[in-house]
């Protein structure tokens, strides 16, 4: 194992919330996981390829994903966000942009992304969860 890889081969997909400290929350240490963070925690084209990297180059093979109450994109909707974008800058974004209603559902949607790309060579460990931030309980979404 090269010092780049996580020594518990896990690799953690979560929020970028400024409220969650990744390592403490979910019992982790230093070198131990690799961890993804983005709006949401939902699993995008740019997480598939770094789970690809972390999976085929640095040797994880587990996936946790993450989503947590309280997330400011259960509050967004793309197509509005996408609208006022475009009405400010001439532009609309060309991707989604992650609003979600109901963070089991985009925690069930983010799980079947990972499990059905055919790039990962490990899609059998691959769990989610949802965080609550007040009580700090993760509470496994199936």
């Amino acid at each position: 194992m090269s010092a780049a890889e996580p020594s518990r081969r896990l690799c953690v997909v979560t929020c970028m919330d400024a409220r969650i400290d990744p390592l403490s929350a979910f019992g982790l240490q230093l070198g131990e996981a690799h961890v993804l963070r983005n709006a949401g925690g939902v699993v995008t084209d740019d997480t598939l390829r770094s789970l690809l990297v972390s999976q085929r180059l640095l040797g994880t093979r587990e996936v946790m994903l993450v989503h947590h109450s309280g997330c400011g994109m259960l509050a967004v909707r793309d197509e509005e966000l996408a609208g006022a974008v475009e009405r400010e800058t001439g532009h609309r974004p060309p991707l989604p942009l992650g609003g979600m209603a109901s963070l089991e559902e985009s925690v069930r949607r983010s799980l079947a992304a990972v499990r059905e790309c055919p790039w990962l060579p490990h899609r059998d460990a691959v769990s989610g969860f949802v965080y609550e931030l007040g009580s700090g309980e993760l509470r496994e979404v199936t």
